[in-house]
């Protein structure tokens, strides 16, 4: 007996408690799905008299075998970042054992992203993962309303309802940050900036937030930032703001590589020596960052696990699981020889 035509397969996913996507996993047996899930969408569908039409059952058997990833970003950070190119490659490696690949869209603006995700949505992806989180993201409630299963990777615990359910991967940022201005304060250094990261951005706000609560702790002046937007020349930009205050810092906190290393080059082009007069420390762990002369100081991130961990949970959720919130503890902190104690008065 065929269901009302007011039944949907929206409806069955409600009822359940469970995306549209999983639904048609259920029926196309496709990809695993747990036994206790599919008995729950089984049941409900028999609750509301609901069938899966053709259309419903050549939506459930169309399955891409494809992830999509949109990088939302300045297309300098995206060809000079390490962070991306290792957390793809952990992507990649995860996806090639379930015979699967990644799809790739690089945007420049936000309403180019949300038309990606709807073409995403539509039959282009199986799921998608979301970087580059912002303090009230919006695309929580656009996948959401898209039915398109996703996972977030971001650099804090969320809080209950801050990614809107949605399955997280974390990391937390905060104790590598303080870890590198106790190891700047402890070599003697007193006036520390921070070059940070788009605010707007969570791993971007918890760093900074991070770098102030260190510095008063101590006891330190937490005024001296300065927002970049983690392209090389931002991090220019704001050295060059430092070193011309009248009282310079002897030490800086860049919150990524790039940036770091670009400080690096401005303060050698004035004749500031690293580390004799200014202490660095960047984040990433670039592959270049050790390379330097002096090698940088620098915070790895584990990125190709956090890659790895960022697929297997998103299959998880396809699967009909409900992975929660998941910690990437791979943050380690790598000191090298561009912190020193800063120059005698």
């Amino acid at each position: 007996m065929s269901a009302p035509s007011k039944v949907t397969i929206g409806d069955v996913a409600r009822h359940a408690g469970v995306s549209k996507g999983t639904v048609s996993l259920a029926y196309s047996g496709k990809r695993p799905v747990s036994e206790e899930t599919r008995q729950r969408i089984f049941s409900a569908a028999a609750e509301l008299n609901w069938t899966a039409s053709h259309r419903a059952r050549a939506l459930a058997t169309a399955r891409t075998g494809a992830i999509g990833l949109v990088m939302a970003r300045d297309p300098e950070v995206l060809a000079t970042d390490a962070f991306f190119s290792k957390f793809l490659s952990g992507c990649e490696r995860v996806l090639a054992e379930h015979d699967m690949g990644l799809m790739l869209h690089a945007v420049t603006t936000a309403e180019a992203e949300h038309l990606v995700y709807e073409r995403l949505a539509a039959g282009r992806a199986d799921g998608v993962i979301l970087l580059d989180v912002e303090i009230d993201d919006p695309r929580f409630a656009l996948v959401q309303r898209l039915g398109l299963p996703a996972v977030v990777l971001s650099a804090h615990e969320p809080t209950r309802g801050e990614t809107a359910g949605l399955p997280t991967v974390f990391s937390d940022d905060s104790p590598a940050i303080t870890e590198l201005v106790a190891l700047m304060a402890e070599a003697g250094h007193t006036r520390i900036a921070h070059v940070a990261g788009p605010a707007h951005y969570i791993h971007g706000r918890i760093r900074q937030e991070a770098f102030s609560a260190a510095m008063r702790k101590r006891g330190l002046d937490d005024s001296l930032v300065i927002e970049g937007d983690f392209t090389a020349s931002s991090g220019r930009d704001a050295t060059a703001q430092l070193l011309d205050l009248p009282q310079p810092p002897t030490a800086i906190l860049f919150a990524n590589d790039m940036m770091a290393i670009a400080g690096l080059s401005l303060a050698r082009s004035r004749g500031v020596r690293v580390p004799e007069d200014l202490s660095l420390s960047g984040y990433d762990d670039s592959e270049l960052s050790a390379h330097l002369s002096p090698a940088l100081t620098t915070v790895s991130t584990g990125a190709v696990q956090r890659g790895q961990l960022a697929v297997t949970t998103l299959l998880a959720a396809l699967a009909g699981e409900d992975p929660g919130a998941v910690l990437a503890d791979h943050t380690t902190v790598l000191p090298r020889d561009s912190i020193a104690p800063p120059p005698r008065p």
